[in-house]
């Protein structure tokens, strides 16, 4: 998209911008919103803090009865202030950083800890016995009233209108195949919310774009973004393809104050972990500066422990099961009850993995007959109803209770608790350059394609899940699958 001489609307204005009527509307429907949150937030972490301060005020008694009460106000009121506050800020820091619609939890858990270490500085400083019973107490019920409250907000902009009117309306410029990558992006994670009301395209003549049976209207050029992004009422402007003047950016935001409230550049730099990218600014440059992957022993051996905890602690319980459900397996048809086969971990290494047996005994020998029934994505052979897998196999297939044998793997060292699928040596053998970086690291019970979809994702998509994983993981990372593997497991979805 060339722009040395493109002309844009709006730039040459000699009095301040106006913000359209029904931008104005909008804007103040979202400060509403954020006022009614922000006032929810508050409301339920001083009814936290009052819960403490009931319970210490009623045992409190005789001689010095009056200080310590005025001890324990004084404390609820810093804990509640700095959380609020704190809790404040970063959603809006949040809200800055793109997390749109995103469930924000982290903010949560972060203002309070800003909020609890507030507490003890001020306690320590001044010798208030209050910081046990707000830890026992205060925390607890706080995090979980508010992460609860956001899981309401979150059900009811999903299941009805809400979210497609609050969502920010979006209009795309750029050149044709950077807006089409920019919206199929946007629609895989919808949790950012956009809602692509139309496009400015550098082709002329085109007046419409079909994006995977979508049609989105063509509605001008990049130089008219200013005055489209008034008609549609447009939140957001989305340049979606890159430019070779570089004055371009800063007169095309010239161009839009009144117009929109926000201006993103969609970037290719994609499956990249946040953590790993950092900005710097100097004069007539931005620089964008990316971590690259570390493999190294330190960060191995950190996975390795997380790992050995967690199997030590699942395979207490997956013990007591155990016999029960090799019980029914053994009722339901002949044969062992663990299945073993060879697969493929870390750095090309065989190992043979251990499940509940699902299928028949002979499930192997028949495989070759289903060959051209096969629902599977890529090299992967799957089947919603293989004839193979036996009533209780289906059962356990549904819960993924038969991945909890797997646990002995990991314990073995053999695997991890959170990985990319571990493949079949046939799967591997038809691996190009790209798909082996899936073995730069152990393979994992469960893992980002497990709590995205598992056997509805294609091929493609697995992939590259599996490969955002290796170049991203961090411990931080683990827990959060495995948090999240624990609501599938609840509600599953293409676990077949």
């Amino acid at each position: 998209m060339s722009s040395a001489t493109l002309p844009l609307d709006g730039e040459t204005s000699v009095g301040a911008p106006r913000v359209p009527p029904l931008l104005e509307q909008r804007l103040g429907r979202l400060r509403r919103r954020r006022m009614w949150t922000g006032s929810v937030d508050a409301a339920v972490i001083v009814a936290a803090s009052a819960a403490t301060a009931a319970t210490q005020w009623a045992t409190t008694s005789g001689i010095g009865a009056g200080s310590a009460r005025l001890q324990l106000l004084a404390g609820c009121f810093v804990l509640a202030t700095v959380w609020i506050a704190a809790l404040f800020a970063l959603r809006a820091t949040a809200h800055r950083h793109g997390a749109g619609r995103r469930l924000e939890l982290l903010p949560v858990v972060h203002a309070a800890a800003i909020g609890f270490a507030a507490l003890a500085i001020t306690a320590g400083v001044a010798r208030w016995p209050l910081l046990p019973e707000h830890v026992l107490v205060t925390l607890p019920v706080g995090i979980g009233a508010l992460v609860t409250a956001r899981l309401l907000r979150e059900v009811w902009r999903t299941h009805g209108r809400q979210g497609i009117a609050l969502a920010p309306r979006a209009l795309i410029v750029g050149d044709r195949a950077g807006i089409e990558h920019t919206i199929r992006s946007l629609r895989l994670d919808g949790r950012l919310g956009h809602n692509v009301v139309g496009t400015a395209l550098a082709d002329e003549g085109v007046t419409e774009l079909t994006v995977d049976h979508t049609m989105y209207p063509v509605l001008g050029a990049p130089g008219q973004a200013a005055r489209i992004a008034r008609d549609l009422c447009a939140d957001t402007v989305i340049v979606a393809a890159g430019t070779d003047n570089p004055d371009f950016v800063r007169r095309l935001s010239w161009s839009l104050e009144g117009a929109a409230t926000d201006l993103i550049l969609a970037t290719r730099l994609t499956d990249v972990s946040r953590s790993r990218i950092a900005f710097e600014r100097t004069n007539g440059l931005a620089l964008t500066h990316i971590s690259l992957p570390r493999f190294d022993h330190s960060s191995v051996r950190a996975k390795r422990a997380l790992d050995v905890v967690v199997a030590l602690v699942a395979l207490v319980p997956i013990a007591v099961i155990t016999p029960l459900i090799a019980l029914l397996i053994r009722m339901d048809t002949p044969g062992g009850v663990f299945f073993h086969q060879r697969r493929i971990g870390r750095d090309g290494r065989e190992f043979d993995i251990l499940k509940f047996r699902t299928m028949s005994v002979t499930a192997e020998a028949e495989r070759a007959q289903l060959e051209a029934l096969n629902q599977g994505a890529g090299p992967l052979f799957k089947m919603k109803d293989d004839p193979r897998v036996t009533r209780v196999g289906g059962f356990l297939r549904r819960f993924s209770l038969d991945e909890l044998p797997q646990f002995w793997n990991v314990l073995k060292g053999e695997m991890s608790v959170v990985g990319p699928r571990p493949p079949l040596p046939t799967e591997v053998r038809g691996y190009d350059g790209t798909v082996f970086r899936r073995l730069y690291v152990q393979p994992g019970i469960t893992g980002l394609w497990q709590v995205s979809g598992r056997s509805d994702l294609t091929w493609e998509q697995s992939v590259r899940l599996d490969l955002h994983y290796v170049e991203n993981w961090s411990l931080a990372t683990d827990l959060g699958i495995i948090l999240r593997t624990a609501a599938v497991m609840v509600r599953p979805k293409g676990a077949y």
